[in-house]
């Protein structure tokens, strides 16, 4: 007995291909979208993680006059042409962070780069590199400036939590680098190589709190 087994005809297979393909390309930029997300989350938990590190750890020392550099503090730089960030804590009130001065996470390693490019050593945390997981290719710091003439390329924080700027240049015990009330919010704005919208995190004046522009709750 010769039975007809049921199949696709040619029709129902060019459809299935075209709905896949329309698919696909409605996919291609929820992925570029995940990417520069992914990115926000990355740099807003550094954010949040350097704020928390100051909370902990009070700085406040009167016998010191430039006590206010050993604050704890996030840093971004482009050694070799590649951004990356830097957490750390000045404690020999110098201008950089040397690898003992690093902060430290158990499950992903130092946030210091030792070399001028990527990748990372076995002790260094590989979300640094902002170059090379995301494509970023430039930083800007709006209204974090310190000393005038000088890029600023930081933001850190006391120990209520409360973001400073310039401390690297020329911070003293008076408080001066505070961001305060009369002070706009801090901006940093991170660009794509790949033509991306612009990543842009805030920084609120006074109470340091951190959040991806356009997402409040974020």
């Amino acid at each position: 007995m010769n039975l007809k087994r049921p199949a696709f005809t040619m029709i129902e297979l060019v459809m299935v291909i075209v709905v896949l393909g329309v698919l696909a390309a409605l996919a291609m930029p929820r992925m570029e979208r995940d990417l520069r997300q992914e990115a926000g989350d990355n740099i807003l938990s550094a954010i949040r993680y350097t704020q928390h590190l100051a909370l902990t750890d009070n700085k406040t020392n009167p016998d010191s006059l430039n006590w206010q550099r050993a604050f704890w503090q996030i840093r971004f730089s482009n050694p070799g042409g590649e951004w990356l960030y830097s957490i750390g804590s000045n404690r020999d009130l110098g201008n950089n962070l040397d690898q003992n001065e690093s902060a430290v996470e158990m499950n992903s390693g130092k946030f210091l780069h030792s070399a001028n490019a990527s990748p990372a050593d076995d002790d260094e945390s590989p979300d640094i590199f902002l170059t090379n997981k995301y494509g970023i290719n430039s930083v800007v710091l709006n209204a974090c400036a310190g000393t005038a003439g000088l890029t600023p390329n930081h933001i850190a924080f006391d120990y209520l939590g409360r973001p400073h700027r310039g401390v690297t240049q020329g911070a003293s015990n008076n408080f001066r680098t505070l961001i305060h009330s009369n002070s706009p919010d801090c901006t940093i704005t991170f660009g794509f190589a790949d033509g991306s919208t612009n990543l842009v995190i805030n920084i609120l004046r006074e109470t340091g709190y951190a959040f991806i522009q356009g997402q409040p709750n974020s």
